[in-house]
């Protein structure tokens, strides 16, 4: 499963729950807004998403997940719009009989999730200044940020 979401994760990973006898292990990685980035303090961060081609590749990428690896269930729920220092814009689940495969499964997941969907990321800064991250050939853009 793969969605998009404006609101906030900690409704939907409070309520996830892990039914499946079989499930011995299960991973989970959260990527949240920090403070600071390569030395500029940070005080706001802005996904904007193209919402259509997005969910149709998180699609793809949790579905690869569930081929390559002996999972059981594989969650990737991204966030878009603005999010404040410490809110979680990104969270994957991974469950399998062994840790193993769930730690390999969420890891392919959130680094495909980063190279293929479409989402791009903006930071506001302390001095008022912003700029997109890692987005080569946008105004503003800090690709080494």
């Amino acid at each position: 499963m793969f969605l998009l979401q404006e609101e906030s994760l900690e409704e939907v990973i409070n309520k996830t729950t892990l039914e499946n006898p079989e499930v011995g292990g299960a991973v989970s990685f959260e990527g949240r807004v920090r403070n600071v980035n390569k030395g500029k303090k940070v005080t706001l961060l802005e996904y904007q998403v193209y919402e259509e081609m997005a969910v149709l590749e998180g699609r793809k990428v949790v579905e690869e997940a569930l081929k390559l690896f002996p999972i059981k269930e594989a969650i990737c729920i991204h966030r878009y719009g603005q999010l404040k220092i410490g809110e979680r814009a990104v969270w994957v689940l991974a469950t399998s009989k062994h840790r193993k495969e769930a730690f390999k499964a969420c890891q392919y997941i959130i680094d495909e999730v980063k190279k293929r969907v479409p989402l791009w990321k903006k930071e506001f800064y302390e001095d008022e200044s912003k700029a997109w991250v890692e987005c080569l050939g946008c105004k503003g853009t800090s690709a080494s940020v």
